[in-house]
């Protein structure tokens, strides 16, 4: 499912117009990543939680040369999923 077609579905389920959905995810795309950048973590009850998960630094090696090298720590936006996710996903 892309953008156009989740909104679709959306304004299907919801009776709003199509324009009013897409103006509605794209504020929550903006609030997820702005408090993501600040360190906050999102949780959406029976949905998931996303956060931000550090990396620890480590030695990795170039795919091409195979020589090692240092890969630096970083941090990168993570998801898990809510119970009730897995359990629609999984058909329980």
């Amino acid at each position: 499912m892309n953008k156009r077609e989740l909104v679709q579905t959306v304004a299907t389920e919801t009776g709003l117009d199509q324009a009013a959905v897409e103006s509605a995810l794209g504020a929550i795309t903006v609030a997820i990543t702005r408090a993501l950048a600040e360190g906050e973590k999102v949780a959406l009850p029976g949905f998931g939680t996303f956060e931000v998960r550090a990396r620890a630094a480590r030695s990795g090696r170039n795919p091409h040369t195979g020589e090692p090298l240092e890969i630096a720590a970083s941090k990168g936006p993570a998801f898990k999923p809510a119970t009730a996710l897995k359990q629609a996903v999984l058909g329980d």
